[in-house]
């Protein structure tokens, strides 16, 4: 099978490389940094994969999407799996004061996610199949006070992902929108950790289980699903006051 993955230096998308090279993928990964991309692609190597190619890309030029993707399908000849799996995690009050940096925290969660969604969307419409699966966020399913703008970029993909699952539905395209909760990474490295958290390696089982059978909406773990359902039940009069 031939993977391609985008943000593949963070801890998510390094824990679903590691699973698919155990499978004995081909994997093409794409992220900012050289020499990180580097020693993943060595690394993978060593655990099984096919063969690794890389390249290097500045997510928030969208202009050049649309040639990242080309490279990545000269190398693999199509794509089976597209996981597009970057973002971070941005200072709300920052945001809230300075709209430069609500407008770069919903480019890089939001825009550049659906410019990239776009380009794989096309792609794989030409071959007439294929498996486009996203990471978004719980933080989407509603506007909490301590992060709504990065919320509001992780909806705005979620929806945009749910009207492109059934436009590409009669080509052949699988479109999985997954959402995980609070994850022990290097992007919530600052934030105190509850029993709540989960690794990047759970999580990852998760999204390739869910890929291998197409599901559309992938809470990860499964119980922020029905946490998400509570929160979601929360009359506005009384979910305006909380600041959890």
């Amino acid at each position: 099978m031939n993977v391609l993955v985008i943000g593949a230096t963070s801890a998510i998308a390094k824990a679903v490389s590691r699973l698919y090279a155990g499978r004995g993928e081909r994997l093409f990964l794409i992220a900012r940094d050289k020499q990180r991309l580097k020693e993943m692609a060595e690394d993978l190597t060593v655990r099984g994969a096919d063969s690794v190619s890389t390249s290097t890309l500045d997510l928030l030029q969208h202009d050049q999407h649309s040639k990242a993707i080309e490279t990545a399908v000269s190398f693999l000849g199509s794509i089976d799996v597209a996981l597009v799996c970057h973002g971070v995690l941005p200072d709300q009050e920052r945001s809230e004061e300075d709209f430069a940096a609500a407008a770069e925290a919903l480019d890089v969660n939001g825009l550049s996610v659906i410019s990239l969604v776009t380009e794989l969307a096309t792609t794989m419409k030409q071959q007439g199949n294929g498996k486009i699966a996203v990471i978004t966020s719980v933080a989407g399913d509603r506007g909490r006070q301590p992060n709504f703008v990065y919320g509001a970029a992780k909806a705005m993909v979620s929806t945009y992902l749910q009207g492109l699952r059934g436009k590409l539905l009669s080509h052949g395209v699988e479109v999985i929108d997954i959402r995980p909760g609070l994850v022990d990474s290097p992007m919530t490295a600052h934030l105190d950790k509850s029993v709540l958290f989960s690794s990047p390696e759970t999580v990852a089982s998760k999204i390739v289980k869910s890929i291998d059978r197409n599901r559309h909406t992938v809470y990860a773990p499964g119980y922020w699903r029905f946490i998400m359902l509570i929160v979601g039940s929360i009359p506005e009069v009384i979910f305006k006051r909380l600041k959890f």
